[in-house]
Formats: C-alpha cells, structure tokens, sequence
C-alpha cells in the first residue's frame, strides 16, 4: 500500500526534502522508522520522526560533511545513529543493524543494509514496519494487520525478543494500553513468556523502568496491566510492594480515570504506608514532585476528606491549602480529590483561587502588639476567625476581633 494522508504530507518541509535530496544523490535509501509510521498509519501526526537507511555512519558523515550539513550530539553514532540539523531542525538517522550480542540490557550490533533483519530485531510488529518517502509501506511481520486489529504481538518469538532487553516486557504492556480496544485479549503464549521471563526486569535501571510505568499508567486499561503485573509476579522486580492494594487501586482507576490523573495518583493506591513509598523511590528513583505526592496520597487520602456536616463544602480542603506552606499544595489536593471521586468538588477547586489573608505583623505592630509570641498568637487567632468566615472578613473586621 501506498500511504497519501495529509499527516504524511504534512511531514515534508525544505528539511527533510534536503535530507530525502542529499541520500538520493548517494544513493542510499531512506525510509521513516517505528513509532511515527504506526501513528501515521493510525491517522496521527507523529511528534517525534525517526529515519532508516542502508548508510553507514560513516557514509553519512561524508555526505553531510561534503554538503556542509551540521551534525549535532553524536552520542548514539556506535549504535549506527547520526543526527543532522538542516533548516533548524534535527534528523536523527540510523543504520539499519542486526544484534550481534544481547544480555537483556544492552546489544552489540552489526550494520546490515537488509531491511528485514533491521525489522526482526524490533520489539511489536506495530513497531517494525517502515514507510518510503514517497509513502510505500514496508511491513515484514503482518504490522499493519496487526494495527488494524488492534493487537499488540512481539516480532517473531515473544521469549527471544523479551531475552533480548527484559524492559519489553513493560513497552508491551504500554503498547497493550494505547492500540488494544479490550483489556483483557493478550495471547496466552505472550503472557507465559512474560511471566518466566519477568525476573529479568531486576537488572534494569529503575530510570527506564520509571519511563515506562508512567506511560502505561496513564495509557488505556492501566487497572487491567497493574492487576496483570501483580497475576504475573512482576511487581517485585519493577519497584512496586509485593502484596499492593490492588483492589484500592482498581477503585481509585475508576474514581480518577477521566480527570487526567498523574501516575502516581494510581500507583499510591498501591502503597499501605510511607515506608514503601521511600522504597519506591530507591528502585524507581522518582523525582522530587512525584515522591512528595505519593507521600501526601498516602498520608491524607483517608483523614482530609469533605465534612461530613456540610458534603458539598470545599471547606475542609480549602482550609488544608490556607495553612499549607507547600507552594503546590492547591494541585496536591486536586490529585487527593481524584483519587477519593470526588468530581463535583474536583471541579470547584479547579475554579477556586487562593485568597489572600489581609492581616500582617505590621498590621498587629501599629496597633500596640509588640511581642513576637503574642503576634503569632494573635495571627493564628485571627485566621481561624477569617476561615470560619470562608475568607470574606476584610483586614478591619478582624482587627475588630482583637480584644484591648
């Protein structure tokens, strides 16, 4: 087939037609790779756009040498990647290889110019099809099929291509959540491969472990692929607490799954208490923000919650931010709402802003209250007033509660 979408054509620009240009010259074919031909072919304009070619790296260097093209961040070069920037935007081009040596972390490759060995090595069918220039699909393994089927296979054998880097095991559960339509229609070949393979997910970083959890966390069927893990006793190995709340979990997916959750708004479910969150953190090395929330989940998900005389009231959350000294704290408690279901008073919150208490030190100081002890007193005092009031009392109201 012959691919003619407008999000295809939208990708040509004075760019890659210098680029499509300057390998035609040479003679070296160029092909679009992986991830951006399955969003094209699923309607999609890609983000990101990476290129196939039977170019050597050190074909390519001479060619953008020769045409005074700038080669940037060259790191990736042993593995066969050149990046090249022509009208300020970056290509990264790769030679297409084959895996010499893997060790379920890392692969020696060897360049090939045979474009379905290049495919063989690739993780998902979905992911191993290349598309010509001028929009010819090249697919190996039933791909397309696939796509349109909306199933997620590994290229080949399942065990051979998890051995290869143990971090499939995660990619094909992220995968599951974005092309599947059912939560539950893995082939059982798959899922057996999966689990006598799911050890070897303790020698991966916890980094690239991390980028894959968030993705699928947020992705399609995320309740169904964490429940999976725990099925397949996977969880031990990727960070997670061996006996975690997965019916908590379950319910919290359903109570948050249509307000943009973050991914630790789910995965705290999981968590009984804030010693496995700071485990967590040591294997998955989360950010700053992350643990903070997990940890502010875990604390306040069952003791800041709304009143139970006045249900409707956004009181006792506002109240939490007042006196908060975190500067994230209003967005700390949205997440809290969207675990807990809260949607009616989700939705007030995120109209609600901060109100500003009008009483200061100075305030106290020009009206004869001098001691340090005594102004925190009589400031805490008044804010207490001030909320009751739900914020409405202006500086000379409260002052007025100041007794001679």
């Amino acid at each position: 087939m012959r691919l003619k979408t407008s999000e295809f054509q939208s990708l040509f620009n004075d760019g890659l037609n210098g680029l499509a240009e300057l390998f035609e010259k040479h003679q070296h074919e160029l092909r679009i790779a992986g991830g951006a031909v399955r969003d094209l072919l699923s309607g999609k304009r890609p983000e990101d756009v990476d290129f196939a070619t039977t170019a050597t790296p050190e074909d390519m260097k001479r060619m953008f040498q020769s045409a005074g093209i700038r080669m940037i961040n060259n790191k990736g070069e042993k593995h066969g990647t050149i990046t090249a920037r022509l009208h300020n935007e970056n290509f990264e081009v790769t030679t297409l290889r084959v895996d010499v040596q893997t060790d379920g972390r890392h692969a020696e490759v060897e360049f090939t110019t045979d474009w379905q060995k290049d495919a063989e090595r690739r993780d998902l069918t979905i992911n191993s099809m290349f598309l010509g220039l001028d929009g010819t699909l090249y697919d190996y393994f039933k791909g397309y099929e696939d796509l349109q089927n909306r199933k997620v296979r590994f290229v080949g054998s399942a065990e051979q291509r998890i051995q290869e880097d143990y971090l499939r095991i995660l990619r094909y559960f992220r995968f599951y959540g974005r092309v599947a339509l059912e939560a539950d229609d893995h082939e059982p070949e798959t899922l057996a491969a999966i689990r006598e393979n799911g050890r070897g997910l303790a020698g991966i970083s916890g980094e690239r472990i991390w980028v894959e959890v968030k993705k699928m966390v947020v992705g399609n069927h995320a309740a169904h692929l964490l429940e999976l893990i725990y099925n397949l006793e996977l969880a031990q190995y990727i960070g997670l607490p061996p006996d975690g709340n997965v019916e908590e979990m379950k319910r919290v997916w359903q109570n948050a799954k249509g307000h943009s959750p973050k991914p630790m708004t789910i995965l705290a479910a999981l968590l009984h208490c804030p010693e496995e969150v700071e485990k967590m953190d040591i294997r998955l090395k989360v950010s700053r923000e992350e643990k903070s929330l997990a940890l502010f989940l875990v604390k306040h998900r069952r003791e800041l919650c709304r009143s139970q005389d006045e249900p409707d009231s956004l009181k006792p959350f506002t109240d939490f931010i007042i006196d908060s000294r975190e500067l994230d704290s209003q967005s700390k408690v949205c997440e809290l709402l969207k675990y807990q279901g809260e949607e009616k008073l989700l939705a007030e919150l995120c109209r609600w802003s901060t109100p500003r208490f009008p009483v200061s030190g100075h305030d106290l100081r020009r009206i004869g209250i001098m001691s340090g002890k005594e102004i925190g007193a009589t400031l805490q005092e008044l804010r207490d007033i001030w909320k009751k009031s739900r914020y409405q009392m202006d500086k000379d109201e409260l002052l007025s509660h100041i007794r001679p």
